[in-house]
């Protein structure tokens, strides 16, 4: 039996009953929600517990009266995503918004390439649209002739079928977003322990607000300048700390500044984000970013936003209750589709076991 049975076998016990490290900045990235798609209304079936005309049975004929029986929870989609190993056998496609959607036809960048090296391979998380996989690889061997890095340490990019997950990202859903560490790749290849235990390098200095000159050299600033010069790319998320240090370094072009956002977190890797892929029928885009290079007052009021005390919590005040559950009715009704859909057996795919760039598992 394929390994992603165990997704399918969980959907069929809850019949589709809602209508069909953790990092706290991930959790939150691009808050432009998508909107909620309804499941249509359905009849749910006759209780067993109801009476029936066949066998003459009623509650005061036998004199025993029964609850009906509790609903089931829907399971989160979470959970039903984060069970996949292998990719949805369709074609290319991404579904839905970064933060509510799904990715079919998946390709993995592999986990060692000349230039590039993939971290966490125990979340395989190294799935994305093709058309993002390519644009890492490229960046990967651009920073490498052209910007003096020996290569890129890739962070998550998304699960073999996207959706959301378990821990970690509230976007990374369709398969056009990638983390890439702004630790420089070291002149080895590392182990598969090392890539689970390695720590990002922080490129903020004591205050944690602004940018350690010591730390973020300008090699980190022309990285990020030259990911957000790809036509694809949409957005580049960085600390605003790191966008505050990239707007005061002389004789650069900031041509492409605007794609470069200041948000929460980020202080050890950036995002990439590219733009829905024109076949991606269904792909809903985010707002483009304004012509202005945010050098100004944008980038100054995020740096005062973080130098605001923390509020403190009232005495006696309740807590916030926890969000409900993200379920498979909530997302597009294609990511049914890409949930039912057969993959490989996921033999090509050891997490922890380095492959080369041709896919092959190195020794």
């Amino acid at each position: 039996m394929r390994r992603f049975a165990l997704a399918i076998g969980i959907i069929g016990a809850i019949a589709f009953a809602a209508g069909a490290e953790t990092r706290p900045d991930e959790a939150r990235v691009f808050a432009v929600p998508g909107p909620t798609i309804a499941a249509a209304p359905s009849t749910p079936p006759a209780s067993k517990e109801q009476p029936s005309k066949e066998n003459g049975a009623t509650r005061e004929s036998t004199g025993v009266t029964s609850d009906p029986k509790p609903q089931e929870p829907p399971v989160a989609a979470k959970t039903i995503f984060g069970a996949a190993a292998t990719p949805a056998s369709l074609a290319a496609r991404s579904i839905g918004f970064y933060s509510r959607g799904c990715l079919a036809g998946a390709v993995a960048i592999p986990t060692d390439g000349e230039t590039w090296q993939v971290m966490r391979l125990s979340r395989n998380r190294n799935w994305g649209h093709p058309k993002l996989v390519a644009m890492v690889k490229r960046l990967a061997g651009d920073v490498a002739a052209k910007d003096g890095w020996q290569g890129l340490l890739v962070g998550d990019i998304s699960q073999p079928r996207g959706g959301p997950m378990l821990t970690g990202h509230n976007s990374h859903q369709i398969g056009l977003d990638a983390d890439i560490w702004l630790t420089p790749m070291p002149n080895r290849r590392l182990t598969a322990a090392e890539r689970e235990a390695l720590s990002a390098t922080s490129m903020l200095g004591k205050d944690g607000i602004h940018a350690d000159p010591q730390v973020f050299t300008p090699y980190h600033a022309a990285l990020i300048r030259r990911a957000a010069s790809y036509g694809e790319v949409e957005r580049v998320l960085v600390h605003p700390g790191i966008k505050k240090a990239m707007c005061e370094e002389k004789g650069v072009d900031r041509k492409h500044f605007h794609k470069i956002r200041p948000y929460w977190g980020h202080h050890y890797h950036m995002h990439i984000r590219i733009a829905c892929p024109p076949d991606s029928v269904g792909c809903r885009p985010q707002p483009p970013a304004g012509p202005e290079d945010g050098c100004g007052k944008e980038v100054d009021d995020w740096i005062a936003l973080l130098q605001r005390p923390p509020k403190v919590a009232q005495p006696g005040a309740k807590p916030s209750p926890p969000p409900k559950p993200v379920t498979l009715a909530d997302l597009p009704p294609e990511c049914r589709l890409v949930v039912e859909a057969d993959g490989d057996d996921g033999r090509d795919h050891k997490p922890g076991k380095p492959q080369d760039a041709r896919g092959a598992t190195s020794r």
